[in-house]
């Protein structure tokens, strides 16, 4: 049985950091409003004329390297993300001008903040398929150019970043002791569309709008639905939620981190956690957070590690990873 092996991760977050103090001088907040409805105290934005692709190729090149790869090695290209730097070509095709061969499959997939759950699902059945032996996979966001800087509910909570992870296909058994992509598990409900999106688009305006959410109608269902697709993920596979090494969850904020991780009786030390640092970075948050954690050296090798998002749409899913 074919399995999609992490061969290396990869990260890049913008220079400029804004501090929930920057932020209360420019909009009616404070940090301790900030920090006990978040738990987020900065985020990176992204430099003027600094592009989702370019945070994509950085985060990209440092996975590459970490894998011991050359772009030149890969067979496909998928990028999450919600922010493509044109309506066309997708941003993947820019990513693959810069790193790849000419013509290897590239484009993009957006579903938002689950979108890297959704990009490596769909990647990781291109090499169970055979139809690709080497994946990179990407999400990258410049988020912060969807907001309304005057609307204190939604300006405090999103930052700009990338992450990205090399897939390479490696033969297993079909256990749940095989290194690389267990399974993957996606769900949408277009019934709740308007909870959160960002309003215009070619089709509808011809402008881009800002992000509008009703938060707490998103904090209940992410609540819930969250813990479903970890609890159909580990049910998947016949492990249980003390056979998991680490929760990588997307990093929206601390109250859902921690809803989530007390419904699912886990202990909050196995729970990675960045949203403080980063914020909500939509597509890039969970292989920024996986980045961190493989980096500081708390993932490993044989670890089993659950990654699950849940975005507009609502869209929403899970992948369980042995390292």
């Amino acid at each position: 049985m074919k399995r999609s092996v992490i061969a290396g991760v990869g990260a890049y977050l913008p220079q400029r950091v804004v501090t929930n103090a920057e932020l209360a001088a420019r909009v009616d907040t404070t940090d301790e409003w900030i920090v006990e409805r978040t738990g987020i105290t900065q985020r990176h934005m992204a430099a003027e004329g600094e592009l989702t692709s370019d945070l994509a190729i950085a985060a990209s090149r440092q996975a590459l390297d970490r894998a011991g790869m050359s772009g030149q090695e890969l067979d496909l290209i998928v990028v999450a993300t919600t922010t493509p730097d044109n309506t066309f070509p997708a941003t993947a095709a820019k990513v693959q001008a810069a790193l790849a061969r000419p013509a290897i499959a590239a484009f993009d997939v957006q579903a938002v903040c689950s979108g890297f759950v959704y990009a490596l699902a769909v990647a990781d059945n291109f090499i169970k398929a055979g139809q690709a032996e080497t994946a990179l996979v990407i999400g990258a966001e410049t988020f912060t150019r969807l907001l309304d800087w005057n609307d204190r509910t939604t300006c405090v909570l999103f930052g700009d970043g990338a992450g990205a992870v090399v897939l390479r296909a490696q033969d297993g058994q079909g256990t749940s002791a095989d290194r690389g992509i267990l399974s993957t598990h996606l769900h949408s409900d277009g019934r709740h569309y308007n909870m959160l999106m960002v309003d215009g688009g070619p089709s509808a305006t011809k402008t881009t709008g800002h992000v509008h959410m009703k938060g707490r109608e998103v904090f209940r269902h992410a609540v819930v639905n969250l813990a479903d697709t970890v609890r159909e993920a580990m049910e998947a596979n016949a492990v249980t939620i003390d056979d998991v090494d680490w929760l990588v969850p997307h990093q929206a904020n601390k109250r859902i981190l921690d809803s989530t991780a007390e419904k699912l009786a886990i202990d909050p030390k196995k729970v990675v956690v960045t949203v403080d640092r980063h914020a909500n970075t939509s597509a890039a948050s969970i292989p920024l957070a996986l980045n961190q954690a493989v980096t500081d050296g708390r993932i490993k090798p044989g670890h089993l590690v659950l990654m699950e998002a849940m975005g507009g749409g609502f869209t929403w899913g899970s992948a369980l990873v042995r390292m």
